[in-house]
Formats: structure tokens, C-alpha cells, sequence
């Protein structure tokens, strides 16, 4: 392995998830966020993101890795469309039956991370939503490159030399989702064990088409749908819980 692609990987499993765990921690320890944090938020993670790409891509290209390589092709096109619908349709299903959960259950509104995030770093208004659609694009790309398109192809590359094929695309695909599951420490251990599996899929997913597609359309409409839906869902999980104390309160 190249000295400069297993750097990028160690940054990729220690500092990134070390100071995103320390950046969101911070905003959820705070009584409230305001839409200048929101914002201010969303700007630095699409330039950090498209900064980490520049320097994937750059190093790549030193190394001659081709485009085809990374996933920036599509050389199954009806696999790709076919596979990019039901992912995402599996995407929608899963999260409405969690966002559904979250307003049907108002006790659920005070526990988890997905409810401080609906509170604290989703958006708010029209605005924000705008500058959140435009931060969900980027991560759906620049994650999936990162992940899928350049750590799972090194980590294919670099097992290669002492496996057979099969067990290399084996280890690519676990080392993506081993890497993709530690960006999102700051969602604690069950936010690391939903992202592994979640990981697993789409690797597994960009191994079979060849192309990063299917997974950044997934990764868009699960991160759009969580970001635009959550808040709502929360408010009308606490205004149920409002109505019902007052409630238990009279019938008592």
C-alpha cells in the first residue's frame, strides 16, 4: 500500500470520527442551536468534504488509478438503475417506520440520537432547508468516493496481493464499512452498528454494479428524508406527549 493512501485511511479512522464526535457532542450539549450554528455547520462539512475529495483524487491520480476504478463509471447501466430504485425504496421504507416510531411514541422523543438531531442540526425553515439539501449532495457524493469509491478499492488492492480475488473484494467491502461505520462515532454504538450495516449494503452494492450511483442516490434520499422529515416528526411527537399529561393528569 502506498504510504500516501494508508495516511489518507488513518486520517479516514481516527481524526475524522474523533473530531466529528467532538463537533456534534459539542452542539448537543448546548441548550439550543441557532440557525447561525446550523448553517455555519452545514458550510464548513461541504467544504471540508469537497477538500477531502480534492486530496483523494489528487493522490489517486498520482498513483494512476483510473476513474473506472473508484466507482465513476457506470458499466452496468440496468443494474445500476434497477438496483438504485429498490435501494432506495428500502431506504424510504426504513426510515419512514423510524420517523413514524418517533411521532407515535412520544416517550421516544427524549431518547436516541435521531431526536437531538431533528432538535439541534436539522433544518428548521425554508432556508435552512435549502443549504441542507445542497450539504446532503455533497455528502452523498464525497462520502460514497471516499468510502466506497477510494477505501474499499485500496483495501481491495492492497489484500489482493495475498488472496484470491473473491476474499479481496471480501475485505474491500468490510474495510469500507469498518471505516464508513467509525466517520459516524458521534452516533454512539448503535448509531456504529446501524452505519456498518448500512455500509456493508452499499458496498456491496458498488461492488456487484461497478459504480458509486446506486449508493449516492441511496445515501441522498435516506439523509434528505431523515434531515426534512425528523423535525416534524418530533414536534408532533411532543405536542402528543403535551396532550396526553394533561390528560393523566385530570383522569387522576
Amino acid at each position: 500500500m502506498h504510504w500516501d493512501y494508508a495516511l489518507i485511511l488513518l486520517v479516514l479512522a481516527t481524526v475524522v470520527p474523533l473530531l466529528g464526535r467532538r463537533r456534534i457532542r459539542k452542539l448537543m450539549e448546548a441548550a439550543s442551536t441557532t440557525k447561525v450554528d446550523r448553517l455555519v455547520l452545514y458550510a464548513s462539512t461541504i467544504a471540508f468534504q469537497w477538500i477531502a475529495v480534492a486530496i483523494v483524487l489528487w493522490r489517486a491520480r498520482a498513483h494512476d488509478l483510473a476513474p473506472a476504478s473508484l466507482g465513476l463509471a457506470v458499466p452496468k447501466p440496468a443494474s445500476a438503475v434497477v438496483v438504485a430504485i429498490l435501494l432506495s425504496a428500502l431506504i424510504v421504507v426504513n426510515q419512514t417506520v423510524a420517523l413514524r416510531r418517533l411521532r407515535d411514541n412520544p416517550e421516544s422523543a427524549a431518547h436516541g440520537i435521531l431526536p437531538h438531531l431533528a432538535r439541534k442540526v436539522f433544518p428548521q425553515d425554508g432556508a435552512e432547508r435549502l443549504v441542507f439539501t445542497a450539504l446532503v449532495s455533497t455528502v452523498a457524493l464525497c462520502e460514497e468516493l471516499i468510502y466506497r469509491g477510494f477505501a474499499q478499492r485500496v483495501f481491495q488492492d492492497w489484500a489482493g496481493g495475498s488472496v484470491g480475488p473473491g476474499l479481496a473484494v471480501t475485505i474491500g467491502v468490510i474495510g469500507s464499512a469498518a471505516m464508513f461505520s467509525l466517520a459516524h462515532l458521534y452516533q454512539g454504538k448503535r448509531g456504529l452498528t446501524a452505519t456498518f450495516v448500512v455500509g456493508l449494503l452499499f458496498s456491496i452494492v458498488r461492488a456487484f454494479t461497478g459504480s458509486l450511483v446506486p449508493a449516492s442516490i441511496a445515501h441522498f434520499v435516506a439523509d434528505i428524508t431523515a434531515g426534512f422529515m425528523a423535525p416534524r416528526s418530533l414536534r408532533e411527537g411532543l405536542a402528543k406527549r403535551e396532550v396526553a399529561q394533561p390528560q393523566a393528569h385530570t383522569s387522576d
